[in-house]
C-alpha cells in the first residue's frame, strides 16, 4: 500500500462531514507487545495508527536511548516494521515523535543545561528522527528549567519553534527525505484551558513567521481541551465547547487541533470528539496500565494453578515488577498529594501504595532483564497447562485500544482514504 501523507490524512478529516467525521489516534509505544497489539486491531478494523514516542521512550544512544526496549530511533523503526511484516499488516502507520525539543528528556532538564547546548541537543534528536523514517515531528520547547510556574512567552517558544523547523527542513531537503508533518504547542499539558484568543494568536504568528521564511505550517497544533492524566484516571475537566472552539480556529488556518492526555476519558467525552473537532488525540500511560494489569491478573492465574498442584512450579513476577517499578520513581510524575515526594524505602514497606504504583509504573520496567526473565517464566508456566498468557495480555491491551477506534468513528478509514 502506498503511505498517505500525513497532512492528506488531517485535510480529509478537517473536510469530513456527518459518518466520515474522525478524530485519529496517537498512541504511546510503551512496549512490544503494545505495538503488536495495536497493529493487529489496526488490521482487523482498518484504521491507521500514530505511534508517538517521547524522547525518554525512544532516542539516539548518543543521547541516552529510550526505556522503551532501549529503543533508538532505528531499533523503533525496525522493531515496528518487523511485527507488521510478522503479522502481515500492510495498511496504515505513522512514526511519531511526541515532546521532540530541548529539555524534553528527564536528565537534561534536570541538569538545568543551557539553551544553546538543550537545543543542540534537541536538534541532534530531530535529526535522528529524520533519518530514521519518522513522519511526524512535534515541536515543543515549552519544557524550560529556567521557567518555572508559569508559562513561557510566547515570542520565545515562537523563536525556538521557527529555529526548529527551519534546521530540520534544512536537514531534510540536503538528504533528499520526502516531506514530512510537524505538530506544534504553546504551553505544557496542565489540565487548564487554552483560550481561543492565546490559541489563535499564536497560529497567526506562528503562519506568518513560517510563511516569511518559506517553511511549512504544521499539521497538528495542541490545545489544551481540560485534559490531565494522574494516578490511573483523567483528573481533568474536559470541555467540549472549548475544544469546539480551538477545532474551528486551527480549522481556519487548515491544521488540526491536537489534544494530549487523552487517557481514561469515558466513552462519553470520547464520542463527541469527531463532532467538536478534535482531530487527534493522544493516548500513552493507560496502555501500560492496562498491560501491568495483565500480567498482573495472570500471577493470580498461576498462584491459583500452583495452589492446586496443576503447575510444579511460579514466576516471581510479582515481586520483581513491583520492586522496579518502586525503584525507577517515575510513578512520580503521576502521582497527586504529599505522595510525590515520599522515600522509596516508605513504598516498599507500604502494600497498598505498592499496588498502585506498580499499576501506574509498571510500563516502565518492561525492559529490565529480570522482569522479562519472570514475564517468559510466567507464560511457560501457563502454556504448560494450555493458557495462552500473551494472547491474554494483547486482548486486554486492544480493549482499551478499541474504545478510542470506536468512539473516533476510525473503523474503516484506511479504505476511505485510499478510496
Amino acid at each position: 500500500m502506498n503511505k498517505i501523507n500525513l497532512r492528506e490524512v488531517v485535510n480529509f478529516s478537517l473536510k469530513a462531514e456527518g459518518n466520515n467525521k474522525v478524530t485519529l489516534l496517537g498512541v504511546g509505544p510503551m512496549s512490544k507487545t503494545l505495538i503488536k497489539a495495536s497493529l493487529l486491531l489496526a488490521k482487523r478494523k482498518d484504521f491507521p495508527i500514530m505511534f508517538i514516542a517521547s524522547r525518554n521512550q525512544v532516542d539516539s544512544k548518543e543521547l541516552g536511548g529510550g526505556y522503551v526496549c532501549n529503543w533508538d530511533q532505528k531499533g523503533f523503526h525496525e522493531a515496528i516494521k518487523e511485527v507488521a511484516k510478522d503479522i502481515d499488516f500492510d495498511g496504515l502507520y505513522y512514526l511519531c515523535r511526541d515532546h521532540g525539543g530541548p529539555w524534553q528528556r528527564d536528565n537534561e532538564r534536570k541538569a538545568h543545561l543551557l539553551e544553546d547546548e538543550a537545543m543542540k541537543l534537541g536538534k541532534q534528536s530531530y535529526l535522528e528522527d529524520l533519518i530514521n523514517g519518522f513522519d511526524l515531528l512535534h515541536i515543543d520547547p515549552t519544557k524550560d528549567p529556567y521557567v518555572v510556574g508559569k508559562v513561557i512567552d510566547l515570542d520565545v517558544v515562537l523563536n525556538r519553534t521557527i529555529e526548529l523547523i527551519e534546521y530540520i527542513e534544512n536537514e531534510r531537503k540536503a538528504r533528499g527525505i520526502n516531506e514530512i508533518g510537524y505538530e506544534v504547542g504553546t504551553e505544557e499539558t496542565n489540565g487548564g484551558l487554552t483560550s481561543t484568543e492565546t490559541y489563535e494568536n499564536f497560529i497567526k504568528k506562528l503562519t506568518e513567521e513560517l510563511t516569511k521564511k518559506n517553511l511549512p505550517l504544521p499539521v497538528f497544533i495542541v490545545g489544551q481541551t481540560g485534559t490531565l492524566t494522574r494516578l490511573t484516571e483523567n483528573v481533568g475537566n474536559y470541555s467540549i465547547d472549548n475544544a469546539k472552539r480551538l477545532a474551528d480556529v486551527a480549522k481556519k488556518y487548515t491544521v488540526g487541533l491536537k489534544e494530549h492526555n487523552g487517557d481514561y476519558l469515558n466513552e462519553q467525552i470520547l464520542l463527541v470528539h469527531p463532532a467538536s473537532g478534535v482531530t487527534a488525540t493522544n493516548v500513552a500511560p493507560e496502555y501500560g496500565t492496562v498491560e501491568t494489569q495483565s500480567y498482573l491478573k495472570l500471577i493470580e492465574v498461576e498462584e491459583d494453578l500452583f495452589n492446586q498442584g496443576l503447575i510444579s512450579d511460579k514466576s516471581n513476577l510479582k515481586t520483581v515488577l513491583r520492586t522496579k517499578a518502586a525503584e525507577s520513581e517515575r510513578w512520580r510524575k503521576w502521582m497527586v498529594g504529599d505522595k510525590i515526594n515520599i522515600s522509596v524505602v516508605e513504598v516498599l514497606k507500604d502494600e497498598k501504595l505498592m499496588d498502585l504504583i506498580t499499576e501506574i509504573s509498571g510500563h516502565y520496567t518492561f525492559n529490565n532483564d529480570e522482569v522479562k526473565k519472570e514475564i517468559t517464566t510466567l507464560y511457560n508456566n501457563l502454556n504448560s497447562v494450555g493458557i495462552d498468557g500473551e494472547k491474554f495480555v494483547i486482548t486486554k491491551i486492544q480493549e482499551s485500544l478499541d474504545r478510542y477506534v470506536q468512539c473516533f468513528n476510525l473503523e474503516g478509514l484506511t479504505s476511505k482514504l485510499m478510496n
